[in-house]
């Protein structure tokens, strides 16, 4: 397994789980925090806001990281100077012999109508 295949895979987790925490939260202040209905649990309201703002910010930036470390480890492979459809073009291509340029010292046709 290529690096470029494993930050594919490191990407696609972390995509998925940036969804998830951005569908548990609520614009108008409710979310997951409505729902756990009280302050018993998971430190209160305020505490379960500020972790879902925290793992947002935090995965964004590590999707970032890894989209950019991504870019960095691929090797270009799948250049166009390692295509086999090129090569095997240039190869089969024939030679094309270029017709004879028309002279320019040649006399210019005369309209004889004149």
């Amino acid at each position: 397994m290529s690096t470029f295949s494993i930050f594919l895979v490191l990407i696609t987790i972390v995509c998925f789980l940036l969804i998830v925490v951005i569908m548990v939260q609520n614009p108008k202040g409710g979310g997951l925090s409505s729902t756990i209905g009280g302050s018993q649990m998971l430190g209160g309201v305020q505490k379960t806001t500020d972790f879902l703002d925290k793992s947002t910010w935090t995965l964004a930036t590590i999707l970032i990281a890894l989209i950019l470390l991504s870019s960095l480890s691929f090797t270009g492979t799948l250049s166009d100077t390692d295509s086999k459809i090129i090569e095997n073009t240039e190869s089969t291509a024939p030679a094309t012999n270029t017709p004879a340029a028309p002279a320019l010292n040649a006399p210019a046709a005369t309209n004889p109508a004149k």
